[in-house]
């Protein structure tokens, strides 16, 4: 029962980058590299993403 709620808890953690992604202005196919970057590495992904990419990944990618 408590992997299935870490399981949740990834998932919705994932959509919500992935969305957050999506809503940068930068290339349609970097985003979409990064977004699949981040669902294929799961947790360490996440953790990359919204501790350090949030606000470096959209600089860097431009």
């Amino acid at each position: 029962m408590i992997s299935f709620i870490i399981w949740i808890i990834g998932l919705v953690l994932a959509i919500k980058a992935v969305l957050e992604i999506m809503k940068w202005d930068i290339d349609g196919v970097k985003k979409l590299l990064v977004a699949i970057l981040i669902l294929l590495t799961s947790w360490v992904g996440l953790a990359v993403y919204y501790f350090w990419g949030r606000e470096n990944l959209p600089n860097l990618l431009k």
